[in-house]
């Protein structure tokens, strides 16, 4: 389907407005493309085994750093954000911590349902698409992609930061084989400037400006790390028994957030009541009740206990 220019940007329009509609806090669009800058950082980010066990990340290369080599045909990226900060958060006295993130129901069937009924709106407008959507499940560079839909910037300790709306944000993508207006001029700039909040309050140094060690990071020694945890990092966690979100506390852009207004993401009730003894306690049968929804399910029973175990030695 051949477009003019004024049908391309009408389209565009319409989506981004429809995305609203349907809950997404913002929507940008650019040209399907080789990633060419972003495949030299990864590349050298890969080789120095700052990915620890995420071997995954060395697989489908190709595909990782080419959107066309997704989807047949494709031509344009829409990146969408969807916010999951919340308004009620785990209480902290005699409790461990978890990542905002895994408070509620996984995110990947949340966004990719909302996905797919952006992609249906488009197919009724412009007929039926050669069309992926991908939530966090392929390998794409999800930062990159939504700073090139000019959706934020990459702020210092690697997160993609949006300067209405901070960091608390699922990211979520459609390629497909329709030509778009795309977005112009997005600024390569970070917006930071001198601060190093984030880098000087990680309590294991695993940022430095712009660069992630992830062997070193909380979130992936509490949820990708398939083996014990180093005891050089004894007493560095900080009660975090999943994830971590310190490098997002601490920022400023975070100080006022929008929270998110998604019901399968908020606190489940049993989830409220939780503290260190009944994590301690808790059995595998109950684990997988109580997180059978979650994105928790990822570390695994045995990791969280490895986890408590590492904090309580």
């Amino acid at each position: 389907m051949s477009l003019t220019s004024q049908q391309r940007s009408a389209f565009s329009v319409s989506i981004k407005q429809q995305a609203a509609k349907i809950g997404f806090y913002d929507c940008g669009i650019s040209r399907a493309e080789h990633l060419v800058d972003n495949e030299k950082r990864m590349e050298d980010w890969l080789n120095r085994g700052l990915h620890g066990d995420m071997s995954y990340l060395e697989k489908n290369k190709e595909k990782r750093y080419d959107p066309t080599k997704l989807v047949r045909g494709a031509k344009s990226v829409i990146s969408v954000l969807f916010a999951y900060a919340p308004s009620e958060k785990l209480e902290e006295k005699d409790n461990y911590k978890i990542s905002n993130y895994a408070y509620g129901e996984d995110y990947h069937k949340v966004l990719k349902n909302r996905l797919f009924e952006l992609l249906n709106f488009i197919e009724e407008m412009t007929g039926k698409r050669s069309a992926r959507v991908f939530v966090d499940s392929a390998p794409m560079l999800d930062r990159a992609w939504a700073h090139r839909s000019g959706l934020g910037f990459i702020g210092k300790n690697t997160m993609l930061i949006n300067r209405k709306g901070g960091s608390y944000f699922f990211i979520g993508h459609i390629i497909l084989d329709l030509e778009l207006a795309y977005e112009q001029n997005v600024a390569e700039k970070n917006f930071c400037g001198s601060c190093t909040l984030c880098i000087k309050a990680c309590p294991t140094d695993a940022l430095v400006p712009f660069k992630l060690d992830a062997t070193r990071c909380i979130s992936y020694l509490t949820i990708e790390n398939k083996g014990e945890i180093p005891g050089q990092f004894k007493d560095q966690f900080h009660d975090w028994i999943f994830g971590c979100d310190i490098c997002q506390e601490v920022c400023p852009w975070n100080r006022e957030v929008e929270k998110h207004n998604e019901p399968s993401f908020n606190l489940a009730n049993e989830l409220k009541m939780m503290r260190k003894n009944d994590w301690k306690n808790l059995d595998e049968i109950s684990f997988i009740k109580l997180f059978e929804k979650s994105a928790f399910l990822r570390a695994g029973y045995k990791g969280l206990k490895r986890n408590i175990k590492f904090l309580e030695a």
